[in-house]
């Protein structure tokens, strides 16, 4: 039952219960504002923040509608509409694409080999976890290439419309380049959830660790053995120092961008919790993001799940 759902025709009991958990609630609520409000002290000229469960939002810090660069949290729209592709029949997951050994599904988890930001080969396919736009980039090229339609157009239509995600907009790169504002990423966590545009076995595949074992590094938090991808998003594992917190479940999905924004979700729980900035990844971030989303998940676990 939602807890905000007020209890009736159970006698003078119910309604204490309910003004006591109306009273919890509110305490959850501000508790975890303010949690979020944590985003000021990021040195950014602009930052909000947002937490939610399935049941609501549990709170917003900042402006919820302002529009920004999402940087590599593109990867997580980009990585649906590949997989909806996949689902229409444009292609197969074990399709080749990439160097000798690729498929499309090695690209989605990091494994073609690709270097970070070029198409020099520095691994063979599915052995080591490198970090790649280039991958996302040539994924974003064989969904227009197969289909007919322009990427972002595909991505408009297929992913981001039936999402709720009207604010959004991809201006380039399919790996760094989608434009949203907190108000869409609140939506993009409940396609994670639950998703509207994948089948659910699809779906649930993108949020397991796909071609486990492999080690790598995560760009700014090192070398990781191993590092845990799914088909989109990251998955925390074992990693730690980790960007979602010391507390996070290793189930924890997600990613963070270079514009310094993130976004993660607890699968199990469903809590999630979206920060947008304008100031670059750093030092800065490594040092404050794992204990500001400690704070808001503790902050969210202080009223129950």
């Amino acid at each position: 039952m939602d807890p905000r759902v007020p209890v009736t025709g159970a006698g003078p009991e119910s309604g204490d219960a309910e003004t006591h958990r109306s009273a919890a609630e509110t305490h959850r609520s501000a508790a975890v504002a303010d949690a979020l409000a944590a985003v000021d002290a990021w040195g950014a000229d602009f930052s909000a923040a947002a937490a939610s469960t399935p049941a609501g939002v549990l709170a917003v810090h900042g402006d919820p509608t302002r529009v920004l660069r999402v940087a590599s949290i593109t990867k997580l729209v980009t990585a649906r509409a590949v997989l909806l592709a996949a689902e229409e029949g444009a292609f197969e997951l074990g399709d080749p694409l990439g160097p000798p050994g690729s498929t499309v599904a090695h690209l989605l988890c990091h494994a073609g080999g690709y270097d970070f930001d070029s198409g020099e080969l520095i691994a063979a396919p599915g052995t080591r976890r490198i970090y790649s736009n280039t991958g996302y980039e040539l994924l974003a090229s064989h969904v227009t290439d197969t289909t007919g339609i322009p990427f972002a157009d595909y991505l408009a239509e297929g992913v981001l419309e039936p999402t709720g995600m009207t604010s959004s907009e991809l201006r380039g790169s399919a790996a760094k380049d989608l434009f949203s504002n907190v108000a869409d990423m609140l939506a993009l966590l409940a396609e994670y959830r639950r998703s509207a545009v994948l089948a659910e076995s699809t779906a649930a595949a993108a949020r397991t660790v796909q071609m486990p074992g492999l080690d790598g590094v995560l760009p700014g938090w090192g070398s990781q053995k191993p590092c845990d991808w799914g088909w989109g998003p990251e998955l925390k594992g074992h990693k730690s120092p980790h960007w979602t917190g010391e507390t996070a479940p290793g189930a924890t999905l997600g990613h963070f961008g270079g514009s310094g924004t993130l976004l993660w979700l607890e699968p199990a729980s469903g809590l999630g919790c979206v920060a947008l900035s304008d100031r670059k990844f750093g030092d800065w971030s490594v040092r404050l993001w794992p204990g500001f989303s400690d704070a808001v998940r503790s902050a969210a676990l202080a009223g129950g799940r």
